[in-house]
Order: C-alpha cells, then sequence, then structure tokens
C-alpha cells in the first residue's frame, strides 16, 4: 500500500487514462473516507480487490454496481491528494492496473501520490495547452528536463523547469480525454515524481553519507 492508496496492495501503472470517471460522491467520517465514481467503460471489467488510480492515486475497489465503483480512502490520502476536494459531478482520471502482459506506452507510474501542487498559468496555443505548476524544492529534484511526471495520474514530459516552476504540453486528444483540458490557474492536482528518479536520488544521498 503506498504513502497515498487506499487500498492493501497497490500494483503499476502507465499514466495512459483509460476513462474520466464521474464523481458520485464523497463521504468523509472521523477515521477515514469512502468514494464512488461512475465508469460505465471500466467499472464491468474490474472486480473486489482490484487497484485502480483514480487522479493517479492508487486505490483498491470495494464495491461494483451498476457502473459505479468504491473506494475506501485512508486519512493519509485525503491529507496527500486532491481527492478531498471532489464533489459530485467532477471528473477523475482512471487507469486499472498494469497487466503482466500488457503495453507500457507512458511510464511505470506506481499510484502512490507525492504531493499537491497547484497549477500557476494555463494557456492554449493553437490546438495545445501549456500549463505552468508550482514546485517545492522537496520535490524539485526529481523533475528534469525531458523527464517523466505524472499529474493527475497522465504520464507526461516535463518541458520546462524553472526556479519554482515546471511546464507540460498537452495535446488535444489528452485534453479531451482526461480531466487535465479542464484545468485553470489554481486548480490543485496530484504530483507523482518519476520512480527511477526517486531511486537515483536515494542511491546518491547513501552514497553521500
Amino acid at each position: 500500500m503506498g504513502a497515498a492508496g487506499g487500498g492493501i496492495v497497490c500494483d503499476m501503472f502507465t499514466g495512459l487514462v483509460e476513462e474520466t470517471g464521474c464523481c458520485e460522491w464523497l463521504r468523509i467520517g472521523a477515521e477515514g473516507a469512502r468514494l464512488a465514481v461512475r465508469a460505465p467503460h471500466i467499472s464491468d471489467t474490474v472486480r473486489i480487490g482490484d487497484s485502480v488510480a483514480v487522479n493517479g492515486c492508487c486505490l483498491t475497489v470495494t464495491r461494483t454496481a451498476d457502473s459505479v465503483m468504491e473506494f475506501d480512502l485512508l486519512v493519509e490520502t485525503l491529507r496527500r491528494t486532491n481527492l478531498e476536494s471532489l464533489t459530485p459531478g467532477a471528473g477523475v482520471n482512471l487507469e486499472r492496473s498494469l497487466a503482466a502482459d500488457g503495453r507500457l506506452g507512458g511510464h511505470f507510474v506506481q499510484g502512490h501520490v507525492d504531493t499537491t501542487t497547484k497549477v500557476r498559468s494555463a494557456v492554449r496555443q493553437g490546438a495545445d495547452r501549456r500549463l505552468d505548476f508550482e514546485m517545492s524544492a522537496e520535490f524539485a529534484c526529481y523533475l528534469a528536463y525531458k523527464g517523466s511526471v505524472a499529474i493527475n495520474g497522465v504520464s507526461l514530459t516535463v518541458a520546462e523547469v524553472g526556479a519554482d516552476t515546471f511546464t507540460v504540453w498537452i495535446i488535444p486528444h489528452t485534453a479531451a480525454a482526461t480531466n487535465l483540458g479542464a484545468l485553470e490557474a489554481g486548480h490543485m492536482v496530484n504530483l507523482e515524481c518519476d520512480m527511477l528518479a526517486k531511486y537515483t536520488a536515494r542511491i546518491l544521498e547513501c552514497r553521500r553519507d
């Protein structure tokens, strides 16, 4: 189970969104929360116990019926991700875990959200969209020009890295097939840094010690 996960075991993902689902409801209690997502295309293909990335956060399916999947959310999940802000009707990016014989079209995404970050600007340039995000010093070392990053579970390439920002571009298909097309300045997104970057940084840290 990842730090931002909501189940027992989290699998691997690719960052290629299969469906934009719709939040049915989010119920938050003293010891956690439950989330229901309507997903007509993939809900009939998952079983209880399967892992699904919801806005890039690995969650475990606890119930499925009538095209709706339900998930339990840990307190840690609410603290570290943007799922706590979901309202009925909100769109969420969905991806089932990668099968062993599946095709890897994005990059390896664990579904362990590192942090949330704010959209600084969202600008349409021609048919494409440029998205600029705030970047905290804590995670800056994991982001590199032409490196990989997952935003709300979408595998993207870092186009620019500034002093306290980073930039990605999305094509019309990505804007239409995910919830990234609706992003505006001030929106909060889930960020997962590249797993290889995190391991590399840890190895270098251990060698310095």
